[in-house]
């Protein structure tokens, strides 16, 4: 079983930072692309930031300049560090991973999405 739980939400003034981290366990082969997506009240998830496979990079028109991604293989964690917070910021962020997984050491890698259970940002006016 693969498990991503994230960490580091909470609530910020206008101006802030916070740092999310999104932790993945269970039997990993690999973790390919990485990302971030939010739900604000009433509105449709959508992508913040992610990682690709190829290592390339994307961010929302929205948190560029403010946002970075990164990810630190060796701790099979990802991390959304936050700056210059606006209220419109306020979502539930989700990480995400593409995860490969093996049932033995003799078959191939199996590719699936997996989700964080979701962490709070509110960022007060």
């Amino acid at each position: 079983q693969v498990q991503l739980v994230e960490s580091g939400g909470g609530l910020v003034q206008a101006g802030g930072s916070l740092r999310l981290s999104c932790a993945a366990s269970g039997s990993i082969f690999s973790i390919n692309a990485v990302g971030w997506h939010r739900q604000a009240p009433g509105k449709q998830r959508e992508l913040v930031a992610q990682i690709a496979s190829d290592g390339s990079i994307n961010y929302a028109d929205s948190v560029k300049g403010r946002f970075t991604i990164s990810r630190d293989n060796a701790k099979n964690t990802g991390y959304l560090q936050m700056n210059s917070l606006k209220p419109e910021d306020t979502a539930v962020y989700y990480c995400y991973a593409v995860i490969g997984t093996r049932q033995s050491i003799y078959s191939p890698p199996s590719l699936a999405n997996y989700w964080g259970q979701g962490t709070q940002v509110s960022v007060s006016s």
